[in-house]
């Protein structure tokens, strides 16, 4: 390696530890490897060499590591070396030392560069692609903030986060936000996975992910621990329904979530476009619970049948639409909150049925 060529080698290796936070040391060690495995790939897998990179200069250098020997014990002559000859390398050199003996090989040299630029290329690569992994590994099923860039022409959202980019795709979108470049977003980080090329990062508006952390992050009883989230159902962008319960009675569980004069649930609202959200006090008891999760409705009796997976309510005719919702959204948030199916029904003096509706957790 030219000295010039060394010298801007090694600057290279500065401003990527500064600029990407890359050790230069171990891109050093990393370019020593190949560089090793070149050589004997070339020169034969029996040498015992190594493959030097002056820290000060970026020379490029390439030992033979032999043992001293004795010549009647000299066995083989690509590990090992006579006393004699090792004197002619090291004057001071005695039988059972290890000593470097530099190879020349100055084509081996000349090419080193080339090598090393192409090698760094690839750990860089492979560093950038690691610390993106690790920044949104530790960020996995939590809210990160990013500033929308561009839309793209199948809608997708690209969302730049600290200088990294991620995608949100029409998939993940949530039909009541209004995207606009510019503006910072929320967004709920569903999963990050290695890939051979870039990390894969499925972000998310749609996600109930999404509406349980908002809760956490509005609500400090819920941060605390003093309220727990039991379970979320939601139709991203137009309604959902959040189980909630406490094991304090002081706590007054649903009045804590809505906040003084609604304003922590207020902002959740917000932040989600205007989706309405139902809290609901989460029952150990399962005919209760599901009871309270058909709200506004009033239920006249719950039923639970077929191993617990169904629950067979009755309601007034006058209730019927209140308790299946608009569309049969009520009952079909209910199913999915209680994970079960709930099979809607009125009957007239508790005799006769006249409908039936029945929703199943999707």
């Amino acid at each position: 390696m030219k000295s010039r060529d060394a010298k801007t080698f090694l600057e290279a290796l500065d401003e990527l530890e500064k600029g990407k936070g890359i050790s230069k040391e171990s891109l050093l060690e990393a370019v020593e490897q190949a560089m090793l495995a070149a050589y004997k790939k070339h020169y034969g897998e029996e040498e015992n060499v190594e493959v030097e990179i002056n820290r000060e200069s970026g020379d490029v250098k390439v030992y033979e590591i032999k043992e001293v020997v004795t010549a009647e014990d000299l066995y083989d002559a690509a590990l090992e070396i006579s006393l004699e000859d090792a004197q002619e390398v090291k004057k001071r050199a005695k039988i059972g030392d290890i000593i470097k003996i530099e190879v020349n090989c100055e084509e081996f040299r000349r090419n080193a560069i080339q090598n090393g630029k192409q090698i760094v290329i690839q750990k860089v690569r492979e560093a950038e692609r690691q610390y993106v992994y690790d920044k949104f590994k530790n960020k996995e099923n939590d809210i990160i903030t990013g500033i929308i860039r561009r839309i793209d022409e199948k809608k997708n959202i690209f969302i730049e986060f600290e200088g990294i980019e991620a995608i949100l795709p029409m998939v993940e979108q949530s039909p009541a936000d209004r995207y606009v470049v510019g503006e910072r977003i929320k967004v709920f980080v569903v999963e990050v996975e290695k890939t051979s090329k870039f990390p894969k990062i499925v972000i998310s508006r749609k996600n109930e992910g999404l509406l349980r952390k908002l809760f956490e992050l509005e609500i400090p009883e819920i941060a605390e621990g003093l309220i727990e989230i039991k379970a979320v159902a939601r139709e991203a962008g137009s309604r959902a329904k959040v189980a909630v319960a406490s094991m304090d009675e002081n706590i007054d569980t649903v009045g804590a979530c809505i906040g003084q004069k609604g304003l922590r649930i207020r902002n959740i609202v917000n932040e989600l476009n205007g989706e309405k959200i139902d809290i609901v006090v989460w029952k150990e008891s399962v005919h209760e619970f599901v009871s309270a999760v058909l709200s506004p409705a009033k239920v006249k009796s719950v039923e639970v049948l077929e191993e617990g997976t169904t629950a067979r309510v009755i309601v007034d005719s006058s209730q019927l639409s209140l308790a299946i919702g608009k569309n049969g959204q009520n009952a079909r948030l209910a199913a999915k909150l209680t994970g079960m199916r709930v099979d809607i029904k009125t009957k007239d003096a508790e005799t006769e049925v006249e409908e039936e509706f029945i929703a199943e957790e999707e």
